[in-house]
Parts: C-alpha cells; structure tokens; sequence
C-alpha cells in the first residue's frame, strides 16, 4: 500500500452538519462543489489551517479522493482527529445523487 490508510466516509455517511472542505483547484470548484462546501485548494491547506474547525466533524473532498486523503494525513498529523477523507470524492458525492452546484452560470459537473 501507499502509506496509512486514513479515515473516510462514503457519500450517505456524511453528516449534515459536517464541515465539508473541497480542497480542489479553483477551476474544479466553479465547475462544480457541494452547496454547502468550503473551499480551501489543497495547497493553501498549511497556510489557512486555522480556519478549519476542530469541534465538529470535518469532510475532506476532492475529485477522487487521493488529493483529500493527503490533506486528512496532513491534519491527523498536526493534532486533528476529527476529520475523514470523502470516499470516491465529488464523483461519488455526484454519482450519489447530492447536489452540485457551479460557481461560473454553467451547469454544474465535476472536473
């Protein structure tokens, strides 16, 4: 394997009230994002931790899961044991059914 594996939740497993925190590419997100998502690209992760809560559970998403999955191991890392990797990412949110929403007036898909 790739290393440890990280905590995850599948699409029906996300609670409402987790923090859903889209770590995709900015043209990934305007494509497409879950309503209620934050977005953080994942390599601002390190500079913008602060804003990531560490009292309720947090959901980390990309397209697939690999680029979340990291940043999971990066806060589990750095004192975090409240966040999960979405399993299958916004291809299986969207394949789930869950809304998607856009950000640029397209009709919203994941890129």
């Amino acid at each position: 394997m790739f290393g440890p594996q990280v905590p995850s939740v599948t699409p029906s497993q996300v609670e409402p009230q987790a923090f859903l925190l889209d770590v995709r590419e900015p043209d990934e997100w305007q494509a497409g994002h879950a309503p209620d998502a934050h977005h953080m690209p994942m390599m601002e992760v390190p500079a913008r931790v602060a804003e990531i809560p560490n009292d309720t559970q947090v959901v980390v998403v990309c397209r697939s899961g690999g680029r979340s999955g990291q940043v999971v191991s990066y806060l589990m890392g750095n004192g975090w044991d409240n966040v999960r990797n979405l399993d299958g990412g916004m291809q299986a949110w969207a394949a789930a059914g869950h809304d998607v929403v856009s950000e640029n007036g397209q009709p919203a898909r994941v890129l």
